[in-house]
């Protein structure tokens, strides 16, 4: 490995670091928020029915962010960090059209964007040992290919 491709690895290993961090922080705020029933807040009762959904959401919406925050952390398990991404993906798009529907701020939508671009962040970012290694294959003329 050139000096260069080290280099590349190890700043791309430090913007997946402090993404994935960053995005674990407001995750585990807002999870802990949503699942204390805070009136007021980043996703507190407040919010979520302003948005026009049901106070019950906020446990689910709490659990499902502690546990993607859990499943991201920790080592190994690639697959169930790929869908711990979709979900915090989902869940930030979600909240972003949400916003946008019912006519609020930017500054309204803003942590929810913040997020998103951390999610997507930390997901391009993530070291080879995190994602999933699809096998080779071999091709029609016996050629082997990366199974994409």
């Amino acid at each position: 490995m050139t000096h260069r491709n080290s280099s590349a690895g190890k700043a791309a290993k430090i913007v997946y670091w402090i993404a994935t961090l960053w995005l674990a922080l407001g995750m585990v705020a807002t999870g802990f928020v949503q699942l204390s029933k805070e009136k007021a807040g980043q996703g507190g009762l407040d919010m979520i029915t302003h948005l026009g959904y049901p106070a019950y959401l906020l446990t689910i919406l709490g659990v499902w962010k502690i546990l993607g925050v859990v499943a991201l952390l920790i080592p190994k398990f690639p697959l169930l960090k790929e869908w711990t991404y979709a979900g915090f993906f989902f869940l930030m798009t979600g909240a972003i059209f949400s916003h946008i529907a019912i006519g609020d701020s930017v500054t309204e939508v803003l942590p929810s964007l913040l997020l998103l671009l951390l999610t997507i962040t930390s997901w391009y970012f993530r070291p080879a040992n995190r994602k999933i290694i699809l096998p080779s294959s071999t091709n029609a003329v016996g050629v082997a290919v990366q199974v994409a």
